[in-house]
């Protein structure tokens, strides 16, 4: 394709951030105070991930560690708050800054043009778009779809990744296999629906250390007045419409061909999520390691691609111990916007005074 005859007609904008979740939606509003022209591309609607969470789920973080762009989060309550009300919070940063958003169009290709610049090619439903930019930031997360375990049966129509509430499986018999505070918070909200839960989990034993604590005691007094059965170090290794066979593991990971057959109705696969990289890799960005982590300067957040940065948990890839949260990587808004103007952000974070805030000094020292 011949660009020069096409420069005309491509909108341009200097910097292109691709994904509305919370750090691209800060990291908009930050460049917007500094007076930089930008636009904020989403593949489907902001803050999509928390789209799926199911209904009257809350962050296990306090309110000021999920605040943005020095806009404070306030409920009755002063307790963390639901899937739905960060959104209505993401709603209203978007409409109190009107920040330049493109939902729904998701950016299929970026592509380093000889003169520097930026092509970014999106597929929205009206046909593909194209625009040119000086920068790019990937801020597109880390929770793409779920961690498959590649067993028969695991897209059966009883099986699920991701929990829908505890409504559906009132009265019935569900298996949720997992070990983390999501599959023990999807247990016990399912028990407390009238579930009959089973749980299984590849280690031999929970780690309270690193369960939430009232997901833990509660869990705990469950166990113990055995009002759950437990299978542990155990992995599930084919699904049929009546039952999952179980196969128990020797290191939380191999099976020692030992098999238990347990009655079902449904199963949740608490098993994660996983990162999509894709966009990373054909850009030319490197990826390390089995979580695909993109290779980039911590000082910056730019990729070995000059002029492409990443924010927020894809900092991360496919997170196996999990670094980046909202709340830890307000810094990556920091180190992109004084790359690009050489001015920190002022606000970043929640309110100055509450332990979130993002202060220039911490971001000098890093």
């Amino acid at each position: 394709m011949d660009i020069s005859n096409i420069n005309q007609t491509i909108p341009n904008t200097q910097v292109a951030i691709v994904g509305g979740g919370p750090i691209g939606i800060e990291l908009a509003i930050a460049l917007q105070r500094a007076g930089v022209d930008y636009a904020l591309f989403e593949a489907r609607q902001i803050g999509d991930a928390f789209s799926a969470w199911p209904p009257d789920t809350y962050f296990y973080s306090t309110p000021e560690h999920v605040a943005l762009a020095g806009v404070p989060v306030h409920s009755r309550s002063q307790q963390p708050i639901s899937g739905e009300e960060y959104l209505a919070y993401l709603r209203m940063l978007v409409e109190m800054f009107d920040l330049n958003l493109h939902v729904y169009e998701p950016v299929s290709a970026i592509e380093k043009q000889a003169d520097g610049r930026f092509l970014l090619r999106t597929r929205p439903l009206t046909g593909e778009r194209q625009y040119h930019c000086q920068q790019v930031v990937l801020a597109t997360g880390g929770m793409a779809g779920p961690r498959l375990l590649d067993i028969p049966g695991e897209h059966l129509l009883h099986v699920s990744h991701y929990f829908p509430g505890p409504h559906p499986y009132f009265r019935t018999r569900l298996l949720v296999v997992g070990g983390r505070n999501s599959a023990i918070e999807s247990a016990l909200r399912s028990w407390r629906g009238g579930a009959q839960v089973s749980l299984s989990y590849r280690r031999p034993a929970f780690d309270f250390e690193r369960i939430k604590p009232h997901l833990g005691m509660d869990l705990r007094d469950r166990l113990e007045k055995g009002e759950m059965q437990f299978y542990p170090a155990t992995l599930p290794v084919e699904i049929t419409p009546s039952h999952v066979v179980l196969e128990g593991t020797e290191d939380g990971e191999t099976g020692n061909g030992r098999f238990t057959q347990v009655p079902v109705d449904f199963v949740l696969l608490a098993t994660g999520f996983v990162a999509d990289m894709s966009l990373f890799e054909r850009a030319g960005v490197h990826l390390t390691g089995p979580e695909c982590a993109p290779v980039f300067n911590p000082q910056t957040m730019e990729t070995n691609v000059p002029g492409l940065y990443v924010a927020g948990t894809a900092a991360g890839g496919t997170q196996a111990k999990f670094t980046y949260f909202i709340s830890t990587t307000h810094q990556h808004v920091s180190h992109i916007v004084r790359h690009i103007t050489g001015v920190v952000p002022e606000s970043l974070g929640s309110v100055p005074g509450r332990n979130s805030a993002v202060t220039w000094q911490e971001v000098q020292a890093n």
